[in-house]
């Protein structure tokens, strides 16, 4: 038994940052309002955030974290079309910034604001173009390097994997891809992966291993329900029969983080992140820098929260700044504590699993990578009762890992499911099990294709994968650009029929094949034999 002491060390905490975007990209359209999602999360989320661990690592901070990255976001980093009109975005949105200084100049709430943002603007230009080359995964595999970011993987297009096991030749597919694209990115195979959606079956634990997965993350309910009971329940992680290690996600550490209502980012001293100038003002000074036409937010933002009334007030960033301090102080207090009473009960140190979406910080709160390098430097001081550590590190040192098999769970509504198997998206999945029996019988048919063949069933495969997306069933069931996920889905859908109806009579059209790979371009090295019925 553990001796237990009142100082010390009481437990591990396993911080985890989830990025991931779906794949949108347009090139049929000069431009495209849906890519703006990813521009944003570059400006707003992933270069502050590689700021963050860039100025711990120069300020000899000894922090841990793990970073996943999904490859439908590696992929889009990596295209030089979107690489490009990232850039342009980022111009068009720093003329916007100078234009408000000039509008904002009289005001001395708003004018030092508009300064703010337009040197923001700056640093993040200069840091994309001329420090990190336009190659944000270069940038991110560099942090890595230096033993702190632990960076994992996806499934190929984060399907909710749970919705596909009548097809474990898909289920295998979203896995070996997505390992195999993180491979070819970063030179090396993933130990981990985030189940999208953390959506778990245990018929999904053998592909896991299969894919040479190590440790994965999922749902609390995961953990608390398994066969048979855990001891530890969600506060250490369990081997799955298979072998890998399964990390559940702390509730409260989640509850205190990322709830707008209850958690530090619904404070009323931080930005408010819907007052947004591209609603606020009128459209004609907003005309040439939105182009696709439409009011949408630019990230220029003056007011903080103010609750349910419509008396907005000017935000400070140096009382929020302030604030992020405290609620890191907060934070460290707090887990400081929960790990002490479990020790307490459990006889041993806990691991607690605080796993959050990456665009939480910057995006939706804005002063989240402000709190976040105030915490890190906080738990990483040789005061703080908590230890930071990566999963694979926690495995290396725990060999004696408990056995059990998780239990069905997901994050969402009611957590079995029901978000992403709905009366306003069910619909989808008759078309996705038609699709991938199809592409299962092709890969099996074909698998010595080459030439024109060959690559018309690697396109088959990109389009039945992005079909198969757990965003576009999520964004049918919350309402949020449901038309647009309605319409990518049935357009892969069509893309994928018109390919394998092309392959089953011999006749592929060359032009469409190739407007096709031009359009959905991503994972360059996949090989549609990953489909094939009694592969894997």
């Amino acid at each position: 038994m553990e001796i237990i002491s009142p100082r010390g060390i009481q437990g591990h905490l396993a911080m985890v940052l989830h990025a991931h975007l779906p794949f949108t990209r347009c090139p049929e359209y000069e431009h495209c309002l849906e890519e703006t999602w990813l521009y944003e999360a570059i400006t707003e989320s992933y270069i502050p955030l590689l700021t963050t661990f860039e100025d711990l690592l120069n300020d000899g901070v000894d922090f841990r974290i793990t970073v996943s990255l999904s490859p439908t976001l590696l992929a889009m980093l990596n295209d030089s079309l979107l690489r490009a009109r990232y850039a342009a975005y980022l111009d068009r949105l720093i003329d916007l910034s100078a234009d408000e200084i000039v509008r904002t100049r009289a005001d001395i709430h708003l004018s030092p604001l508009s300064l703010m943002y337009h040197s923001l603007l700056l640093k993040v230009r200069h840091l994309y173009n001329d420090v990190y080359r336009r190659d944000l995964g270069a940038a991110f595999n560099a942090l890595a390097a230096s033993g702190r970011v632990e960076l994992i993987t996806s499934t190929a297009t984060h399907a909710y994997l749970p919705a596909l096991l009548s097809e474990p030749a898909s289920v295998r597919a979203q896995l070996v891809t997505g390992t195999d694209y993180f491979t070819a990115v970063f030179g090396s195979r993933p130990q981990g992966l985030w189940l999208p959606e953390c959506g778990f079956a245990p018929e999904i634990d053998r592909q896991l291993r299969d894919a040479g997965v190590s440790f994965f993350f999922l749902e609390s309910h995961g953990l608390l329900n398994p066969v048979p009971s855990g001891e530890k329940s969600i506060y250490a992680p369990a081997r799955t029969p298979s072998g890998a290690v399964a990390f559940a996600r702390d509730v409260d550490s989640s509850r205190q983080v990322w709830s707008s209502a209850g958690g530090y980012p619904g404070d009323f001293d931080y930005r408010d992140f819907y007052r947004d100038i591209g609603f606020d003002l009128e459209f004609d000074r907003l005309r040439e820098y939105l182009p696709h036409g439409v009011r949408t937010f630019t990230g220029l933002k003056y007011y903080k929260i103010t609750g349910a009334t419509n008396l907005k007030q000017p935000y400070l960033p140096q009382k929020a700044a302030a604030k992020a301090e405290a609620h890191a102080d907060d934070f460290l207090k707090k887990k400081e504590a929960q790990a002490a009473a479990l020790r307490r009960i459990m006889k041993v140190r806990p691991c607690i699993t605080a796993a959050y979406d990456a665009e939480l910080f910057g995006h939706w709160w804005f002063e989240g990578p402000q709190w976040l390098r105030a915490f890190l430097t906080r738990a990483s001081s040789d005061s703080a009762m908590v230890k930071l550590i990566t999963p694979s590190a926690y495995i290396a040192e725990n060999p004696g890992i408990e056995t059990v098999m998780p239990s069905m769970s997901s994050w969402g509504e009611k957590g079995y499911s029901a978000t992403w198997i709905d009366s306003s998206n069910d619909w989808i999945y008759r078309h996705i099990t038609h699709a991938s029996r199809l592409m299962a019988d092709l890969a099996s048919q074909h698998r010595n294709a080459s030439g024109l063949l060959r690559r018309a069933l690697n396109q088959a495969s990109r389009e039945l994968l992005l079909s198969q997306s757990s965003d576009w069933a999520f964004m049918m069931k919350t309402g949020h650009s449901a038309e647009f996920a309605r319409n990518r889905f049935i357009e892969h859908t069509e893309n994928f029929l018109g390919l394998s109806r092309g392959i089953a009579d011999g006749e592929v059209r060359p032009e469409l094949l190739h407007r096709l790979e031009d359009k959905n371009s991503l994972f360059p090295d996949i090989d549609f034999r990953v489909f094939g019925r009694g592969t894997g």
